[in-house]
């Protein structure tokens, strides 16, 4: 394998972003090929003894094991950098082994972390569950809240973690003030960017230590592989996360690697275009729901934050029904809007957070969280928003309203 103009930092630096998105981290072969190649084999053969022997101590570059490296997921992990404006980023098997790799690969028995309340249901199993069985403090906080964060420090905090926009609430974390304050206090912060990515926005700029993906999202987002991600310093991906990650296991296969790469392609398209159609969708909802959760909308409490640190608020956003039976109807009088709980998909999606993303979390944990009985979450498509609306309009007059 050649690396090409791709791979070389002092020309990448001087691309904008979407060509990064196109070009960056790409390699070819002794065949020249335009697209990025997939490599499916597991292991690597060496020409003598000593070429393993030094792979492995570190002294040589090369591929020792698809575990631990595959010229594939390699170079989605440097687009995903590039892209990011990271130095490094590493890629696992899905969003949520990445969000488990990035606490446990630097939280032990007697560490402490502080999480924000509004999270998707598995981070907030991690966080509330597992976490715990080890030995790791936790204490949970409104994130929106910038003196409950100072609050929660003790001497043996080592993590803050928290979602902007969070799901599903659409609660925005101040993230200057938040990162900022760890840093402070020799804490990282570790952001879980989804909702957004890079396109929309750059927590490493605002002074965040660790930026994490489920690329299941928007990142593919078009519904067909699951895929996670972690962008940091090469310190820390190096020294934190390595270890961890080679030998536990949570690699992304080369196959899924190679489908986000060519999603990432066209991923600034999708996520502008989604968030254009997501605000039509949002004004049409807003006066005719009870209440409509979206950071775009400058009725939401944290629209001039989110306008600060996101260049559009995204593809995806709540609204309230009158309880779990009107929420529930209004699913079922939908016809061209799927009910699906993923999200960032080019498709729109409607779920119902209460009996399914966050239904591990219990009543409690529920209301805890912000995660109210008729709350619904609508992922908006690349479809025409007139046909959504159409669709919401029909689906709001079946249930009365």
């Amino acid at each position: 394998m050649k690396r090409t103009t791709g791979t070389d930092r002092s020309i990448t630096s001087k691309w904008r972003p979407q060509t990064r998105a196109v070009r960056g981290g790409t390699w070819r072969s002794e065949q020249g090929e335009t697209s990025e190649a997939l490599f499916l084999n597991s292991g690597y053969s060496y020409d003598d003894a000593q070429t393993p022997a030094d792979r492995f101590a570190g002294e040589a570059e090369g591929m020792v094991y698809s575990r631990m490296q595959n010229p594939t997921t390699q170079m989605l992990e440097e687009r995903i950098a590039l892209m990011e404006g990271a130095e490094a980023c590493r890629v696992q098997a899905t969003g949520m082994a990445a969000m488990t790799c990035a606490l446990l690969c630097q939280l032990s028995a007697g560490d402490h972390i502080v999480a924000g309340r509004a999270a998707f249901g598995s981070c907030r199993w991690i966080v509330d569950n597992l976490l715990p069985r080890f030995g790791i403090e936790k204490t949970v906080i409104d994130a929106r809240d910038n003196a409950a964060w100072e609050a929660a420090i003790r001497p043996n905090t080592k993590v803050f973690f928290f979602e902007t926009p969070a799901n599903p609430t659409m609660d925005v974390v101040d993230l200057a003030f938040v990162c900022g304050l760890a840093r402070s206090h020799g804490i990282t912060s570790v952001v879980d960017n989804a909702f957004a990515t890079a396109v929309l926005q750059r927590p490493l700029e605002f002074g965040a230590d660790v930026v994490a993906y489920s690329a299941t999202k928007l990142m593919d987002g078009q519904g067909r592989v699951l895929a996670g991600a972690l962008c940091s310093s090469e310190e820390w991906i190096q020294e934190k996360l390595m270890p961890f990650q080679r030998n536990t296991g949570p690699i992304l296969a080369p196959f899924n690697a190679w489908v986000v790469l060519k999603a990432l392609e066209t991923l600034e398209l999708r996520a502008n275009k989604q968030s254009e159609n997501a605000m039509e969708v949002a004004k049409f909802l807003e006066g005719r729901v009870p209440q409509v959760l979206y950071p775009g909308l400058p009725s939401h409490p944290q629209h001039e934050l989110c306008m600060k640190q996101m260049s559009h608020a995204g593809a995806i956003f709540s609204f309230v029904m009158d309880g779990r039976e009107q929420a529930m109807g209004l699913l079922d009088a939908l016809e061209l809007i799927d009910i699906s709980n993923n999200i960032g998909d080019s498709r729109s999606l409607m779920t119902h957070p209460a009996t399914t993303t966050h239904h591990n979390m219990g009543p409690e944990g529920r209301e805890e969280a912000g995660v109210a009985e008729g709350m619904l979450r609508l992922n908006v498509g690349l479809e025409d928003p007139q046909d959504l609306i159409e669709d919401l309009d029909r689906a709001l007059g079946r249930i009365g309203l």
